[in-house]
């Protein structure tokens, strides 16, 4: 069973290895430009993708309807984890930091038109930039995105409104 999802192709729950395989072919570039938005480092960004389907390959879900979510959450969460880890190298290794070159596949996944846009984006407090992204690059609804993140819906208003206004200030005219 196949549809359409906010740009993602909807999958039913991999009972097979084919099933499995066809959702990883279906979703793997959708969920690397996910995290890559997180992130900012494109090998960074397909490890939280692998890592995410590996969780779900070794723990297929009973609900087929469950999957996208858990792929969307469990790429967010291992962004999150990415984050902080390289805060903590950072915090230790300040004199010693390294410039992340991109590879070749960055110019394919983020074009040079989009600059300004992930810069001012990168400028937001996290959880504004997850919620954005998550509404606007993956098409979620609200209550999707207070499940991936594991907050109220409420909160994900106030968190898209703010990062919209800070957005327009920065790059003027986005809504």
């Amino acid at each position: 069973m196949t549809g359409r999802l906010g740009g993602y192709v909807k999958v039913a729950a991999p009972a097979t290895e084919a099933d499995f395989d066809e959702l990883y072919r279906t979703q793997w570039h959708h969920m690397v430009r996910l995290a890559l938005l997180l992130v900012d480092d494109v090998e960074s960004a397909k490890d939280c993708v692998q890592d995410a389907f590996v969780g779900l390959y070794r723990r297929p879900l009973r609900n087929p309807d469950a999957q996208l979510g858990y792929l969307h959450r469990s790429v967010v969460n291992a962004a999150r984890s990415t984050l902080r880890r390289r805060g903590t190298a950072r915090r230790h290794l300040r004199n010693a930091e390294l410039e992340v070159v991109p590879d070749a596949e960055h110019a394919v996944i983020v074009s040079a038109e989009h600059a300004a846009l992930m810069a001012a984006l990168r400028q937001l407090p996290q959880r504004q930039r997850e919620v954005l992204v998550l509404r606007y690059w993956s098409g979620l609804a609200e209550a999707e995105i207070a499940a991936a993140l594991g907050i109220r819906p409420g909160t994900v208003k106030s968190a898209a409104s703010r990062a919209l206004t800070a957005l327009e200030n920065k790059l003027g005219g986005l809504r």
